[in-house]
């Protein structure tokens, strides 16, 4: 009846659909795994170079730590007041409709999470090609592996992958810590010259600069949202793992900066290329070449495994309201995981895996493909909470956004900057991307005109319930 109320069509109840079967360990090591990314390894000599001091470089990096938690607040009040496999798909269709819901869905099969699956594959193809060469198209080769066997792990089951994913996270925290603790302990003092300010541009350019570096490594926390019908608990226990795992990625985020400084100085981080190897090959010799290859390899690996848990829940969310994408919308029951959607998103992986090698780019080119349609989506998520606040007032909200409407507000206003940061400074890449997203709304209209024929549940028994009901936006329900 609740979900009546909410303009919600149900479907039958002995349809296989997702059940709360996740731990919060589970739902922290996915949350930190994605999160606590290869980036770390790459954007601080990147941040540095662009801050006049170390105490401007720290604070940079504190600031996006605050921003990421003020999105984690819109993001805990949105899971825990409408769990869904869809997450913001759920969101925008309820507030926005179905047709910024449906480009939403269409750009996380063929952009988003597919996108940065393939960025991370390729981060692991780089570092395991520097361990194992294995010829021209080391990299590539790697690449493609990866999906294809994370893919095939997470079609094998629920628990196989959450299983895999603990393991990888627990390797990939105590890799991290063990960087800081050869920069605090180990790493002998930096020169004079090392340790002075590094060069930058004007200050308003140069932090506005540093601040996207920050902000794309803390990126990937909002992928927690697509597991919340799956969390065992009260739906306030997402909220509260959410910020949890913020506050740890920040913590973590911060000491590792400290250590690279304590080793390298501000001067010695920004004119460095891959700043972690250099701060273990100053400690620990040539063997922190090795070490530090196998910790990015694992730290790709962990966070390209949680990408391909989280990502296929929204394509399957997505077909239970499509007609165009419907075969997506199946949930295997013996392996309590969406299959069909898994085996699509790893197809598409794989032909993004070959277009980042034919421009011979990948990581870079995957980045430019990703990033605008990233940041504009979480713009729009933002906005859907505040419609939400106006167009259902009544609904159950059992963790509430803080100081709202500034908090959410202040949310939007950084996915504004961030997003015309990654159109002014991307090339042919974000091109790509976008016209991805424009061949939506093509298949939109197509989709619009089909459903006018066949409406999409029509025959569904709508006396009974489901954890995934197909959706209809409750200003249209009667």
């Amino acid at each position: 009846m609740q979900e009546q109320q909410a303009g919600l069509t149900a479907v039958s109840s002995d349809e296989a659909a997702p059940r709360p079967s996740l731990r919060v360990l589970d739902v922290m090591a996915l949350t930190v795994g994605i999160v606590l990314g290869a980036g770390i390894f790459k954007a601080p000599s990147l941040v540095a170079a662009q801050s006049a001091s170390a105490e401007a470089m720290l604070l940079t990096w504190l600031l996006g730590g605050l921003a990421s938690f003020v999105g984690a607040l819109c993001y805990a009040e949105l899971a825990s007041a409408w769990p869904h496999p869809g997450g913001d798909y759920h969101y925008l269709f309820r507030a926005l409709g179905r047709g910024p819901a449906f480009l939403f869905a269409w750009a996380r099969l063929t952009v988003i999470p597919t996108g940065s699956i393939a960025l991370l594959a390729f981060v692991f193809g780089d570092y395991t090609t520097q361990l194992l060469p294995l010829g021209p198209y080391s990299s590539a080769l790697y690449a493609a592996s990866l999906v294809v066997v994370l893919t095939a792990v997470n079609i094998a089951g629920l628990r196989q992958g959450t299983r895999t994913q603990n393991l990888l996270t627990a390797l990939e925290v105590l890799g991290v810590g063990a960087v800081i603790v050869v920069g605090l302990l180990l790493a002998p003092a930096p020169s004079p010259v090392e340790a002075a300010p590094a060069a930058s541009a004007s200050a308003g350019t140069a932090w506005g600069l540093a601040m996207v570096f920050v902000l794309l490594t803390y990126g990937g926390w909002n992928e927690v949202a697509y597991l919340s019908s799956e969390v065992r608990g009260s739906r306030r226990t997402i909220a509260w793992l959410l910020l949890a795992c913020i506050g740890l990625v920040t913590a973590l985020y911060l000491l590792v900066n400290v250590a690279y400084l304590r080793g390298l100085g501000l001067a010695g981080m920004a004119g460095s290329k891959a700043v972690a190897a250099d701060l273990l090959q100053r400690s620990v010799g040539s063997a922190g070449a090795v070490v530090i290859s196998v910790i990015i390899a694992i730290s790709a690996l962990t966070s390209a495994n949680a990408t391909v848990l989280t990502g296929a829940r929204t394509h399957y969310a997505f077909g239970r309201d499509s007609v165009l994408f419907n075969a997506l919308g199946q949930w295997h029951e013996k392996s309590n995981g969406p299959s069909r959607a898994l085996l699509v998103q790893g197809a598409i992986s794989l032909v993004l895996v070959g277009l980042g090698t034919l421009t011979r780019q990948g990581f870079e080119t995957m980045v430019e493909y990703t990033a605008p349609v990233f940041w504009f989506f979480f713009l729009l998520t933002g906005v859907a909470l505040m419609v939400l606040r106006v167009r259902e007032p009544d609904a159950p909200r059992p963790f509430r956004v803080p100081l709202y409407p500034l908090t959410p507000l202040l949310f939007i206003g950084v996915c504004a900057y961030v997003l015309y940061s990654s159109l002014a400074f991307t090339g042919l890449g974000a091109l790509a991307g976008l016209a991805v997203l424009a061949t939506g709304g093509v298949l939109f209209a197509v989709e619009r005109a089909r459903t006018r024929r066949e409406p999409r549940g029509a025959t569904a028994n709508t006396s009974d319930t489901s954890t995934t009901p197909r959706l209809q936006r409750p200003k249209e329900a009667t």
